[in-house]
C-alpha cells in the first residue's frame, strides 16, 4: 500500500507537534499564541478538535455514510471547550495521531475517490488531506514560534502545500487597492506565482510571459504569508519585495 504525500507530510507535522507539546510550561500554555487572539491552549484545543472531527468526516468517506452534521461538531467543540489547558495539550496530540494514522492507512491509490462535504462546498480526498495538513503544520507553528521565534513550518508540510494554496487565498484573501496583479518567486523549492487582486483574490502558476518578479521569498514564508502568518518580525532577512509583501500583508491577514 502507498501512503498519499500529504499523509507522508501529516505525519511528520505530526511529529514536530508531539516533540513540542511536552516543552511548554503551564504559563505558555495559557499565554498568547500566534495570533495574540487565541492562547496556545486554544490553538492545541483547535488542532484537537478538528482531528476529531476530520476524523468522523474520514470514516463517514471511507464506508460511504452520510458526513456527520453541525450538532456532532458542536458536541466535540462543547467537550474541548471544557478542557484545562494541560488536558488540551495531551488530548490534541492524541486525537491528531489517530487522525494522522487514519490517513495514512488510506491507500494513496483511493484518496482521489473521497468526498467531502465542507458547508456548502463539496471537495475531494487530495484537497482535503491537504486542508487538514495546512491546519496542522500552520497552527503547530503558531506554537512553537512562541518557544522559537525562529520556527519553521515543517519542511514536508511546505513540500505539499505550496502548489495547492489557491482555495486558501481565494477565502483568506481581501482585495485592496492597488496593482491588480502581483508576481511572486519562491525558493526552496523554486515556484512562481501571480496574485490577482481585483473584486476578488486568486493565486495561481505564473504565465511564461509574467515577466520579473515583484517579490522573492522561501516558499516555507511564502506558505506564511497566504496564511496570514508572516509580519515583518517573522520574515526573513533575505526576501526582497518589502513594499509589495507590506500590500500583501494587508490582502492575506489570517483566520
Amino acid at each position: 500500500m502507498a501512503i498519499h504525500p500529504a499523509a507522508a507530510a501529516m505525519r511528520r507535522s505530526h511529529d514536530a507537534l508531539a516533540a513540542l507539546v511536552p516543552t511548554l510550561t503551564p504559563d505558555q500554555l495559557t499565554g498568547p499564541a500566534y495570533p495574540s487572539e487565541w492562547t496556545v491552549s486554544d490553538t492545541l484545543s483547535h488542532i484537537g478538535s478538528g482531528a476529531v472531527i476530520g476524523l468522523m468526516a474520514l470514516d463517514a468517506a471511507l464506508s460511504g455514510e452520510p458526513p456527520p452534521d453541525r450538532s456532532a461538531f458542536s458536541a466535540v467543540w462543547d467537550e474541548w471547550n471544557a478542557k484545562d489547558p494541560q488536558s488540551r495539550a495531551v488530548d490534541a496530540v492524541a486525537a491528531n495521531a489517530k487522525l494522522t494514522e487514519a490517513w495514512a492507512g488510506v491507500d494513496a491509490d483511493r484518496v482521489p475517490g473521497l468526498e467531502f462535504r465542507l458547508g456548502p462546498m463539496q471537495v475531494d480526498g487530495p484537497t482535503m488531506v491537504r486542508m487538514r495538513l495546512g491546519e496542522l503544520a500552520l497552527h503547530t507553528w503558531d506554537v512553537a514560534v512562541v518557544v522559537d521565534p525562529a520556527a519553521i513550518v515543517e519542511p514536508a508540510a511546505v513540500e505539499q502545500l505550496v502548489d495547492d494554496l489557491g482555495l486558501v487565498a481565494s477565502f483568506s484573501g481581501v482585495p485592496v487597492d492597488g496593482v491588480p496583479e502581483v508576481v511572486v518567486a519562491t525558493t526552496d523549492p523554486e515556484r512562481r506565482f501571480t496574485i490577482g487582486i481585483t473584486d476578488s483574490v486568486s493565486l495561481g502558476p505564473a504565465g511564461a510571459g509574467s515577466g520579473a518578479a515583484d517579490a522573492v521569498l522561501p516558499a516555507e514564508a511564502f506558505v506564511r504569508l497566504i496564511y496570514g502568518r508572516l509580519d515583518p518580525a517573522h520574515t526573513p532577512a533575505g526576501a526582497t519585495g518589502g513594499a509589495v509583501l507590506d500590500r500583501l500583508r494587508t490582502v492575506f491577514r489570517g483566520f
